[in-house]
C-alpha cells in the first residue's frame, strides 16, 4: 500500500470532526508462566479531529496496553494481538506494510508517555532530542533541526528556549520535562495524540497547566487526543468522551457531563464517590472494596461482581455486553453506553 494513501490527506484536510482512529473489537493478550493474562478483551472505541477522548480505569485495566497496541509498540512475545481492527482514516493499522505502519507512527499518531525522564536520552540534549526528528523525517540541516526546536520549546512555553535548548534532560523540572515530550509529539504535526498518564508526579498547579497546554494545542491544530489516565479530577474539564475500562473491558461510555452526573455503571459510580469534595469536609471517603482481578484469572460473568454493592445472580454467570442506554421511550441516550445488567437501577440509584 501506497503512504500516501494511508494518509488520508494532510492537515488541512484535518477539520473537526473528521473520523480519524477506530478501535473495533480489540483482544490483547500476555503469555506468561502462569498463564495467559487476558488484558484487552473486546474493546471498541472511536476519535475524530479535534476530540478529547478520556481513557480511565485503575491501573491493570489495559487503557495502556490498548495504548500500545495502537501504536505498534507491544512488547512481542509476551503479547499479541489476537483479534480486532484498529483504523487509521479508514485503513487498518495491523494489516498494513511496515513501512506505511512507520510512516503513520509518530508522524500521524503520536504518543506522550508518563515518565518523561526515562522516555528521554539522559546523555543528549533536549534540543538535539526535538531536532533529531526534523533531521530523519524531514532531511533538515543540522542548522535547520536546532532552529525549529527552538520553536517547539516556545510553543509549549519553555522560558528562554534558545538558551536552554543545548541543556540535557536533569537540568528541567519534571513540568518542563512532560512539555519537552508534548513538543516532539507535535514535532511532526501528528493527526492524533496518544497521552498516557501526562501528568503523573507532578503537582496539582503544573498538572493544570500541562492539561492547559494540551487543550489549546488541540484547539489550534483540531488534533484528536486519548488522554489515558486513572483521575477523574484530572479529565472533567478537557474531555469530551469518556471511556472506563475494568478488566480489559470498557465497561461504560457518555459525554462527560453526563457520566459525572448520572453515572450507569457501578465501577463508575465507586469512581466519582471516592473523590474528595469540598461539601464533605470531616466524612469518610468512599472506597471500593477488594482489588482488581488477576488477568491470568477474571472472574466468570461481570468481571466487576466480587466487588460491586448491587451484584445479582445474573451477574455471577452471564457478561454483560456493552449496550446502547435508552430512555423510558426506548430512544437511545446520545452517546450513552453501559456494561451492567442493571444499568437503569444504578442511572436512577
Amino acid at each position: 500500500m501506497d503512504v500516501v494513501e494511508v494518509i488520508g490527506g494532510g492537515r488541512e484536510n484535518l477539520v473537526p470532526g473528521t473520523p480519524l482512529l477506530e478501535v473495533d473489537d480489540l483482544h490483547v493478550e500476555f503469555r506468561t508462566r502462569d498463564g495467559v493474562a487476558r488484558a484487552v478483551n473486546g474493546v471498541s472505541y472511536s476519535v475524530s479531529a479535534g476530540e478529547t477522548l478520556a481513557v480511565l480505569g485503575e491501573s491493570g485495566s489495559g487503557k495502556s496496553v490498548t495504548a500500545q497496541a495502537i501504536m505498534g509498540i507491544l512488547d512481542t512475545p509476551p503479547g499479541r494481538i489476537t483479534g480486532g481492527r484498529i483504523l487509521y482514516r479508514g485503513e487498518d493499522l495491523l494489516t498494513m506494510g511496515s513501512r506505511a505502519r512507520r510512516f503513520v507512527r509518530g508522524q500521524k499518531i503520536a504518543m506522550i508517555f508518563q515518565d518523561a525522564l526515562s522516555s528521554l536520552n539522559p546523555v543528549l540534549s533536549v534540543g538535539f532530542q526535538l531536532g533529531e526528528m526534523f533531521q530523519v523525517h524531514r532531511g533538515a540541516s543540522r542548522k535547520e533541526a536546532r532552529e525549529r526546536a527552538i520553536e517547539l520549546m516556545d510553543r509549549v512555553r519553555i522560558p528562554a528556549a534558545r538558551q536552554r535548548v543545548g541543556d540535557y534532560p536533569h537540568q528541567f523540572s519534571g513540568g518542563m520535562r512532560q512539555r519537552i515530550m508534548i513538543a516532539m509529539a507535535l514535532s511532526m504535526e501528528p493527526d492524533l495524540i496518544i497521552a498516557d498518564e501526562p501528568t503523573t508526579a507532578l503537582d496539582v498547579t503544573v498538572q493544570a497547566q500541562v492539561m492547559d497546554l494540551l487543550a489549546e494545542l488541540q484547539h489550534e491544530f483540531h488534533m484528536g487526543l486519548i488522554l489515558i489516565t486513572h483521575d477523574l479530577g484530572v479529565v472533567a474539564d478537557v474531555a469530551d468522551t469518556i471511556a472506563v475500562m475494568y478488566a480489559g473491558r470498557i465497561v461504560e461510555t457518555a459525554p462527560v457531563r453526563d457520566l459525572y452526573a448520572r453515572p450507569a455503571h457501578p465501577y463508575t459510580r465507586g469512581l466519582l464517590d471516592s473523590i474528595p469534595r469540598l461539601d464533605q469536609k470531616g466524612q469518610n471517603l468512599h472506597a471500593i472494596k477488594g482489588l482488581p482481578p488477576s488477568l491470568l484469572q477474571i472472574p466468570q460473568g461481570c468481571a466487576f461482581n466480587p466487588r460491586c454493592d448491587r451484584v445479582q445472580d445474573r451477574c455471577l454467570s452471564e457478561l454483560p455486553p456493552l449496550v446502547p442506554m435508552v430512555d423510558a421511550e426506548g430512544a437511545e441516550l446520545p452517546g450513552r453506553r453501559s456494561a451492567c445488567h442493571f444499568w437503569r437501577e444504578t442511572l436512577h440509584g
